[in-house]
């Protein structure tokens, strides 16, 4: 069974299939937003899908894959673990880290630059320019 929820972050699809129950969907979309709403980022689109094993014998049947877009950016995170509480905690954790490193990425990106008047652009020194002294006073 596959089930689609997006009520809450139209942005950030959370999909799940096999057995998983509508309290771990719900602990995982308060998660996820939590995650992906910080202040400060860019918009961030995607989807992130739970997945719960039919097999009795597997040690962690909880699945989470999440593939996320962030200004440009593309976000990718797993994680397995035994319940599906666990796996969510897990999920969000590499997925805060790994936002905050595109995050970073971005903000550096997207740095306006001081205009040359006011000691931005090429780097070159101020004064160095044509005509100034600094290029007169070499001589052959």
């Amino acid at each position: 069974m596959t089930t689609d929820h997006d009520e809450a972050t139209p942005s950030v699809r959370l999909r799940s299939d096999g057995l998983v129950d509508e309290d771990t969907l719900a602990y995982a979309r308060t998660k996820l937003d939590v995650v992906v709403s910080r202040p400060g980022l860019p918009v961030v689109t995607g989807e992130v899908r739970i997945v719960r094993a039919d097999a009795h014998h597997a040690g962690h049947p909880w699945l989470a894959t999440a593939d996320l877009r962030m200004g440009g950016h593309q976000v990718t995170a797993t994680a397995e673990e035994a319940t599906g509480t666990e796996v969510v905690d897990r999920l969000q954790d590499r997925l805060r880290g790994r936002i905050d490193k595109a995050a970073a990425s971005w903000r550096e990106a997207h740095r306006t630059v001081a205009p040359p008047w006011r000691g931005g652009g090429d780097g070159s020194r101020h004064g160095a320019g044509p005509g100034s002294t600094a290029q007169h006073d070499r001589t052959a």
